[in-house]
């Protein structure tokens, strides 16, 4: 498993370390405030900058807890985007106001709540108001470290090839904490496991994390779906490329933490791939869009395709500037997640009996009751 540390930033990693150490220590000495809410708060997180897949996980979340009847909602801070303060999605959001993974999430799933806010505990005192109907859990996206709010349920995610105990601390490594923040978590979720891991495989890395007894630890890979044309209305039967049958020119636009994979799987059904790589959450300009189809029209005429991710693609959907010549040959690539060794229902149930057994205004009920008494 490779990392890539820089040694000569360590007394700096070090300066970094105790300061969060110490701020982490106000919270548990509950100096620094925390604030619980009377309904199911799930935190996805993780220690680490960026890599995770995060959102992945989220929708994951959000289908569970859908098709079991309730009304979840997600807050995130919306990184990147070009507003302030908290903000509900419409159908009139767009990327720049809301973020590219609410957007995402919002285009997703269309009738649900999804909104932002910098101040968490602001954004779940918001989301608490709403009726007709009213939120029955919220779910924050990237929030593990943001401790004003105490998330009923917090699940930390770490990349299988660069798990947080091989990792260090900023700017030396890519962990925003000290490794001993992960025992805030109730569920540990290893995330991007190859296939062909084996039981050594899996109780190597168990070995490795040294988790409490408590916290339930699970692993999990990316489950590529079938590509989905960005532009449906745009696709002819002479530029339909779904699937791929092995022969295809294509141009691999990403704008994520970590294309490693997404390349790999994309090698995987031809070898004719040109990847344009830009930073996670980039903002395309003009520069970039006519680099993007300059590269396209190099590609040989014949089966010739751009595919890009489905947070790139949200950048990308109203992009004014993109060429309405490209938008036919653009297609996005999506995810699934599945958690392995046979565990998936007993993950599902664990996140469903959670919420069923803390279902909103339960704490309030609760407290009328003792008055009564």
């Amino acid at each position: 498993m490779s990392r890539k540390i820089y040694h000569w930033l360590m007394p700096i990693a070090w300066v970094y370390g105790l300061v969060v150490r110490l701020r982490n220590k106000l919270f548990d000495m509950n100096w620094l405030r925390q604030n619980t809410y009377d309904l199911p708060v799930i935190c996805v997180g993780n220690l680490a900058v960026g890599g995770t897949g995060k959102t992945p996980y989220t929708e994951y979340l959000v289908r569970l807890l859908q098709s079991n009847g309730l009304n979840v909602a997600t807050l995130s801070r919306g990184y990147k985007r070009r507003s302030k303060g908290y903000i509900l999605s419409t159908a009139q959001s767009d990327v720049r106001q809301i973020g590219d993974e609410p957007y995402q999430i919002k285009y997703k799933f269309p009738r649900m709540r999804v909104a932002v806010d910098e101040n968490r505990c602001h954004g779940i005192e918001e989301l608490l108001k709403l009726k007709n109907p009213q939120v029955d859990a919220v779910l924050l996206d990237d929030a593990f470290q943001h401790r004003y709010v105490k998330a009923g349920l917090n699940i930390l995610l770490t990349d299988c090839h660069r798990l947080i105990c091989d990792d260090e601390l900023l700017p030396a490594g890519k962990l925003r904490e000290p490794e001993e923040g992960k025992f805030r978590a109730h569920i540990v979720i290893v995330t991007k496991c190859p296939d062909g891991m084996k039981p050594a495989d899996f109780s190597f890395i168990t070995k490795r994390l040294q988790l409490h007894p408590s916290q339930h630890l699970y692993f999990s890979k990316y489950r590529y779906r079938m590509l989905q044309p960005l532009f449906p209305t745009l696709i002819n039967a002479h530029n339909a490329i779904t699937p791929l049958v092995g022969d295809e020119q294509v141009l691999l636009v990403t704008g994520i933490a970590s294309p490693r994979m997404l390349l790999r799987e994309v090698k995987s059904y031809t070898r004719h791939v040109r990847l344009l790589r830009f930073n996670d959450h980039h903002h395309f300009n003009h520069h970039d869009l006519e680099q993007m189809k300059q590269m396209f029209l190099e590609m040989e005429e014949w089966r010739r395709l751009v595919i890009t991710t489905e947070k790139d693609a949200t950048r990308l959907l109203h992009h004014p500037e993109l060429d309405d010549a490209l938008k036919p040959y653009i297609y996005v690539l999506p995810i699934d997640i599945e958690i392995l060794q046979n565990q998936q229902e007993i993950f599902n149930q664990n996140i469903i009996d959670y919420v069923r057994t803390n279902p909103r205004d339960s704490r309030l009920h609760k407290k009328k009751h003792a008055y009564a008494s």
